[in-house]
């Protein structure tokens, strides 16, 4: 008889509850009906503390701030650079709100800074003319180089960022401003003779350093020889010794054959009237209108046109003017 009446108890307590249970989710239900009748679950949007209005959807509102700011909206945009983001908070608000996404983004977007991306065409690292794009730059080289524009080696393409929109130049212009035509010296199988030659003693400040074309042993100096003048300085090497270029210049001659004794020979413009001579090649390995840099290989000794053994004959010019290569190397 007890366990029965414990039973009968236990089942009442769980109706009773389940009631309760039911009326708790009715009158939940309930409120909440009304609730949304009138409210409805919005996102205020905020940027540095000043209310910007409401969005019902954040996540698409930020996405479209986000490719903005990855992206930008103009023409040659990289990217824009926005230092704050807005902030969002669920409300449950009246329905009667009005959202306002759009102003919400321009608002967003007025504070950011647009960077634009170019691309710049250097010849020997000097920014020379801007083009749009990477193809045009590329387009623009390709044609200088088969044009064998004198500064095909030079030319360089740099990705430029701003905040300004820069200066563009079409291919076509790149190609016309930029070519240099290739220049060929005739010599004639003749060496250009130096106009004179320094024997006051007095040294030509050059304004350039030197180094030297080979190592080696100078076999014969500057000044009188053989009853007349030698305008340079003999180093004696092994046939086939690399000779450098003693400083960066433009080959003005490369000429193979006896030329008035120098036999093959090299002659570099520095600039300023300053000339360096390299004679009795055996091969030269540079031509007329290359730009070389300093240390660079231009040739081999040897010992071709008016020579008793293998050297190098180094001469240096000043405006014409033969200079003594000892006061400045060796």
């Amino acid at each position: 008889m007890f366990k029965i009446s414990s039973v009968k108890r236990a089942i009442i307590k769980i109706r009773k509850c389940t009631k309760f249970a039911i009326i708790i989710i009715l009158s939940t239900l309930l409120i909440l009906g009304i609730v949304s009748s009138f409210y409805k679950p919005i996102y205020s949007v905020t940027l540095n503390g000043e209310l910007l209005g409401y969005s019902e959807n954040k996540s698409k509102l930020q996405e479209r701030i986000n490719q903005y700011i990855e992206k930008g909206d103009g023409e040659n945009v990289a990217f824009v650079d926005i230092d704050d983001l807005p902030q969002y908070k669920l409300c449950l608000l009246k329905r009667n709100i009005v959202t306002n996404d759009d102003e919400i983004f321009k608002a967003v977007a007025s504070k950011g800074t647009s960077y634009y991306k170019y691309y710049a065409i250097t010849v020997d690292n000097k920014e020379e003319l801007n083009v749009a794009t990477f193809s045009e730059a590329e387009e623009a080289i390709n044609k200088l180089k088969e044009k064998n524009s004198n500064n095909k080696d030079k030319l360089g393409v740099i990705e430029k960022y701003a905040t300004e929109q820069a200066e563009y130049a079409n291919v076509e212009k790149v190609v016309t401003d930029l070519y240099e035509k290739k220049v060929v010296r005739k010599t004639n199988n003749t060496v250009v003779a130096a106009t004179g030659t320094n024997t006051s003693g007095k040294v030509v400040n050059l304004g350039i350093s030197l180094i030297r074309p080979v190592s080696g042993t100078v076999t014969s100096r500057f000044g009188a020889r053989w009853g007349r003048g030698h305008k340079g300085i003999d180093i004696g090497a092994p046939k086939g010794t690399t000779i450098y270029a003693a400083a960066s210049g433009t080959v003005t001659v490369s000429q193979y054959g006896y030329s008035g004794g120098y036999g093959n020979y090299i002659m570099i413009s520095h600039g300023n009237g300053i000339q360096t001579l390299y004679g009795h090649c055996t091969s030269l390995l540079v031509s007329a209108g290359t730009y070389v840099t300093q240390g660079q290989p231009i040739a081999t000794v040897g010992s071709t046109g008016n020579s008793t053994g293998n050297h190098l004959h180094l001469e240096i010019r000043v405006n014409g003017v033969a200079q003594n290569p000892q006061n400045y190397l060796y």
